[in-house]
C-alpha cells in the first residue's frame, strides 16, 4: 500500500470512529431523556427536577408494607393521628416497611408525621418528601447484614435529619437530592442500643442551606464512603461533608470530634465533592 493510500485508510478509520462515538452519545441522550420523562432520575451530574404529584391521598393510620407498594406518584398526606409535622420523638410513621419491602413512586406531602420506618432491609425508590416532619425515613433492623437502599427521590425542609440510621447494617443512598436540611444521614448518636453502621452516598445533589451531609459515630466503627457529591448554592462551603462524633448509649448529646476526610471513618477525596 502506498503512503497516500495509507493516509486515506487512516482518515476513513477516524471518520468511522467519530460517527460511532456520535451515535453512541445520541443513544445515551435518548435513554437519559426517557428516564427523566418517566419521573425517575435525571442524568448524572444534573440536579433532578421535582416531580408533580398525581392526586392526593389522605392517610389516617400507618400503612404497613410487605413486598412491593407502588404509590403511582400520588401525594400521601397525614391526617388525624398522623397529622403532626413537628420534631416530636415517638410519632408514628406514614409507612412501615417489613423486612425486604419496596416502596416506590410515592410523594409524601405535609404533614408527613415520622415518614417511613424500615423494620428490616428495605428499598425506597423514587420517593419524595415535600416537607420532612420528624425524619424522612428511619432504618431500624438489628441485623448486621441488613441493607437499606434509597434510589432516586428527594427531600426538602428537614430542620434536622433526613435519614435516621438507628439500626445495624448498610445504608446506600444514590441518585438522591436534598435541599434546606440539617443532616442528610445521621447514625444515631445516643440510642440505648448501638451498632457499627456502614453508609455509602453516591451521585447526590445537595442544595444549601444544609449543616452536614453525613454524621457518624467514630467510636462504634461507623464508616461513610462518599462519591459524586454535588453541592449547590454554598459558595462559602459551610456545609460539612462528613462529621465524626463520640456516640453513646446513655441518651446524652454526642460530642463532635471533627469533620472532613480521614481515610478510615470518613472515606472520600476532595475530588469526590464539587461545588456548583
Amino acid at each position: 500500500m502506498s503512503t497516500q493510500q495509507q493516509r486515506r485508510a487512516q482518515h476513513r478509520r477516524k471518520l468511522t470512529g467519530r460517527r460511532a462515538a456520535i451515535g453512541g452519545a445520541a443513544a445515551l441522550a435518548v435513554t437519559a431523556t426517557a428516564v427523566v420523562g418517566s419521573g425517575m432520575l435525571a442524568p448524572a451530574g444534573a440536579a433532578t427536577s421535582w416531580p408533580s404529584a398525581k392526586g392526593d391521598k389522605p392517610v389516617t393510620r400507618t400503612i404497613e408494607v410487605s413486598g412491593l407498594y407502588d404509590g403511582k406518584m400520588q401525594r400521601f398526606q397525614g391526617s388525624g393521628d398522623l397529622g403532626g409535622d413537628g420534631q416530636d420523638e415517638g410519632q408514628d410513621p406514614m409507612f412501615k416497611l417489613k423486612d425486604g419491602a419496596v416502596l416506590k413512586n410515592v410523594v409524601l406531602g405535609s404533614p408527613a408525621a415520622d415518614g417511613v420506618h424500615c423494620s428490616g432491609s428495605c428499598t425506597l425508590e423514587n420517593v419524595w418528601w415535600e416537607d420532612v416532619g420528624e425524619d424522612a425515613a428511619t432504618f431500624k433492623s438489628t441485623s448486621s447484614s441488613a441493607t437499606y437502599k434509597v434510589i432516586g427521590g428527594g427531600a426538602k425542609k428537614a430542620s434536622d435529619k433526613v435519614f435516621q440510621f438507628n439500626g445495624a447494617g448498610t445504608l446506600t443512598v444514590t441518585g438522591f437530592q436534598v435541599a434546606d436540611f440539617g443532616k442528610l444521614v445521621r447514625t444515631c448518636g445516643n440510642c440505648g442500643k448501638q451498632y457499627k453502621r456502614t453508609i455509602v452516598i453516591s451521585d447526590v445533589d445537595i442544595t444549601a442551606p444544609g449543616k452536614s451531609v453525613v454524621g457518624i459515630n467514630q467510636n462504634y466503627g461507623d464508616t461513610a464512603t462518599l462519591s459524586k457529591v454535588r453541592i449547590h448554592g454554598d459558595t462559602k462551603k459551610k456545609t460539612k461533608i462528613c462529621t465524626r462524633f463520640q456516640g453513646n448509649n446513655t441518651g446524652k448529646e454526642p460530642k463532635e470530634l471533627g469533620s472532613g476526610p480521614d481515610g478510615t471513618y470518613c472515606r472520600y477525596k476532595a475530588s469526590d465533592v464539587t461545588y456548583k
